[in-house]
């Protein structure tokens, strides 16, 4: 339930009764709720249609059917409110407390093992913030998916993105004893043909290469298996299982490393390393409560 605010732009103002036009399913509903005649409310309405240069709702006697422009306002509307109430609250006082919705994009097993407890500490922080963490290992449309921050490894293809870079990122291969003991251990990549590798598949790119840096010469490995998923920590459980090997992000594995669950392979053959960076949508200026996020995030990653 989202009520009115009083004191906000007219605009938002009216923003928050087309909320609850909404949620209670018609004007006369939210009418009786706000306490307002029928009338105010059509009028407050196409007040904000106006405002919006579009209509935002097709009405029936029986029904009210959100238009296009009408879901996407519906949609946005809470992160507008909020990001108001932010603002106005440093305006006026100074405050330091932080409101509204963060939405985040990160790798599934970086997301799991690193973001989630740096995001619950920061929510524990600021609890008028809303963290939605959307965790995949393909590369989600920042702008479609309305993201705040996004948590990449590798090359940035789009350079209207407003990048962040923390430096680069670790990788090992790496098995089982298990699978050391049946199998044997690859001296060198070119070893790796002879071995079951578990590979990732991100989005609609199959990763099927693998490069090392051999005596300062680039190394690219052809590898294959019998497993491929678009799950990094799926790889990673079928490798401690003992399915295969692979090659995975030391932020991933580097606690069943240092536990032994893992053992590092090729090690004077490091493999090649990748960007780990923060993304952002273009524009130089954020929402406070994204700045401040991206800050706890480039401490504990960088």
């Amino acid at each position: 339930m989202v009520p009115s605010h009083p004191g906000l732009p007219m605009h938002l103002e009216h923003l928050g009764l087309f909320i609850r036009i909404i949620e209670l399913g018609s004007l006369a509903a939210a009418a009786r709720a706000e306490g307002f005649s029928a009338t105010t409310v059509s009028e407050r309405l196409a007040a904000l249609e106006s405002h919006y240069g579009t209509r935002l709702l097709n009405r029936t006697t029986r029904a009210i059917h959100l238009t296009e422009a009408g879901r996407a306002l519906y949609e946005g509307a809470p992160r507008l409110l909020a990001e108001e109430k932010e603002l106005r609250s440093r305006i006026r006082s100074g405050v330091t407390s932080l409101a509204g919705p963060l939405r985040i994009s990160a790798p599934l097993d970086l997301g799991r093992v690193r973001i989630v407890p740096l995001l619950d500490r920061f929510l524990a922080q600021h609890p008028a913030v809303t963290g939605d963490l959307l965790l995949s290992d393909g590369n989600l449309d920042v702008l479609a998916e309305s993201i705040d921050i996004a948590v990449r490894f590798g090359t940035l293809r789009d350079s209207t993105l407003g990048v962040r870079r923390l430096g680069n990122d670790h990788r090992a291969v790496c098995a089982s004893p298990d699978y050391l003991a049946t199998h044997g251990v690859p001296k060198t990549p070119a070893d790796l043909a002879n071995h079951n590798c578990l590979r990732l598949r991100f989005g609609r790119h199959l990763e099927r290469t693998w490069r090392f840096q051999t005596a300062g010469r680039e190394e690219t490995i052809l590898v294959s298996g019998d497993r491929i998923a678009n799950d990094g920590g799926l790889v990673r459980q079928w490798c401690l299982d003992g399915r295969g090997i692979a090659l995975k992000s030391i932020w991933d594995v580097g606690d069943d490393l240092r536990a032994g669950r893992l053992v590092e392979l090729l090690r004077d053959h490091s493999p090649q390393p990748k960007s780990l960076q923060l993304v952002f949508p273009p524009g130089r200026s954020h929402p406070r409560r994204v700045q401040e996020f991206a800050d706890l995030l480039a401490r504990e990653l960088r």
